[in-house]
Formats: C-alpha cells, structure tokens, sequence
C-alpha cells in the first residue's frame, strides 16, 4: 500500500478509475444501490443521468485508492495538490477561543480534507475503525500524519470532541455517515427519509462553535484538489438543516459523491416515521 501511495496522483486515478469499474461489475448490490442513490436524487435527469453514472463508478474508484496517496505520499505532494482561495472565510468568521465544527461528506477526496485544515489549525477527527483490523493503524497513522488528533466514533471520542471544542479548537467528522441506534434522528435527504446523526447539532449548542461545511473537489488529470468552506448558520441547526447543507455541496459536484453508500439503511431498533416495529 505504501508503494501504491507513491505512484503519481495521475496515474493513482487512472488505476482508480478502472478498479470502480471492476467493483461495480463485481458487485450487483453495490450496482444496484449505487444506481438507486443517484437516480432517485434527482441531481440529474434525462439523457445525461447515464452518463453522470459512469462518472461516478470511476470517480468512486478514484476516491477508493487515492487513499493510499493520503496517507503516503511525501508531504510536499499533498501541500502540491492542496488548492484553496476560501479559507480566509473560516478565518473571518471564527471569532477569538472559539471551536469550529468541520463537516466533511463522502464528495471527492475528503480524506485529505483533515490534512489540510490541520497544518492550519488544532484538529480533532472522528474515526470508525475499519472492518479489515490491520488497516486500523495505516488509517490512524495517516489521518494524523499533519498533527490532527484521531478520537474514535463512541462514548470516549465524544467526550475528546465537546473537550476539543471548548479548548477553541476545531473538530471534523462525516455527517452523511449512518451513526447508530439512539445516535439519529429521521430527516429527509434528496427526498428520501434517513437517519441523520443528532452529534452535530448537539455539539454546536453545547459548545457555540462555529459550523463550517467543507469539501475537497477532485481536479482532472492528477491535478490535486480544490478545497471549498462555507460557513453555515447556526440558529435553528438542526438535522434536517444538516443534509440540507449536504445536498447543496453535492449539487455542485454530483458525480464525486459516494453514491454507492448505504446511506438510508435503516438501523436496527431505528424504524423511519410510518414503519412499525416488527
């Protein structure tokens, strides 16, 4: 895996873009969800919707093994492919002492999000350990390799995060990502009801922290990566506010999304409204 994180980004994706494919012809599940995801969206319709679905199967391949580059590739490479004319926005906005919650959904490269943030401010990520047990270390080594903190996604990397926070420093986490049973709350995402994590939300009006939406736009050819922050308003944040402010970032950039993720799985012991318990 180290040796695949040295090849250059151009040739990375390439690999990428060819290993989507072969998952996506491998796996009829995986097919068939990541069709459903994008169709029913509404992103896009028409004579373009097939094509935009080829673009996704490779643009998730890339995301699957540019991790590799992440994680491994030289520190000069990552700051080379690291582009941003928005940061300033964070830093206009942030006032003195206060923590910033950094939302990062699965759109383009957004493992290397935390890497850019944390060479300009003290990061705290949240983490699930992968299934694969020996990717857990390389995972942690390389999501720290810039000085972010990682905190693992339960009752301890909780506490670390409202810590963190009051400290006034920043936190980052997925906030399309499926959390757990008492852990949601049901909010429709591109029409469709899903289980939208309630840790955001409780965060910010616990600790007043800023909330800032960011996303890395993977650039063509091996190019890098294009960094994107906005900051969101806190009043009324909630759960439905949340993917909202997920579905506009995904609007811009449809074709980087993680389509394939099994966002509207349904919990066990987590019903949606109008679903009985069996």
């Amino acid at each position: 895996m180290i040796c695949v994180g040295r090849l250059p980004l151009r040739v990375l994706h390439a690999l990428g873009a060819a290993a989507g494919w072969v998952t996506y012809r491998a796996s009829p599940t995986y097919a068939r969800r990541l069709r459903e995801n994008l169709i029913s969206s509404g992103v896009c319709a028409g004579a373009n919707r097939e094509a935009l679905v080829k673009q996704n199967i490779a643009e998730t391949g890339k995301g699957a093994l540019e991790l590799a580059a992440f994680w491994f590739a030289p520190d000069a490479s990552i700051q080379r492919w690291s582009q941003s004319d928005s940061w300033t926005v964070v830093e206009r906005a942030r006032q003195p002492g206060q923590g910033v919650i950094f939302l990062t959904p699965h759109l383009g490269g957004f493992e290397i999000s935390a890497l850019y943030v944390a060479r300009r401010t003290p990061l705290t990520v949240l983490y699930r350990p992968p299934k694969l047990r020996w990717l857990e270390p390389l995972m942690i080594e390389g999501r720290s390799r810039t000085g972010a903190k990682v905190a693992p996604a339960n009752l301890r990397g909780v506490r670390l995060f409202y810590k963190a926070l009051q400290r006034g420093e920043a936190v980052g986490l997925l906030p399309d990502q499926t959390p757990g049973v008492g852990e949601g709350a049901w909010a429709d995402f591109f029409g469709r009801p899903a289980y939208t994590m309630t840790l955001v939300s409780r965060l910010q009006k616990a600790t007043g922290a800023l909330l800032v939406m960011a996303h890395a736009e993977r650039l063509q050819r091996g190019a890098g990566y294009r960094f994107h922050f906005e900051v969101l308003p806190a009043e009324g944040f909630d759960e439905a506010a949340l993917n909202r402010a997920v579905e506009t970032v995904v609007r811009r950039c449809p074709a980087q999304y993680l389509w394939g993720y099994n966002r509207y799985k349904v919990p066990a012991g987590a019903p949606p409204p109008g679903l009985a318990i069996q």
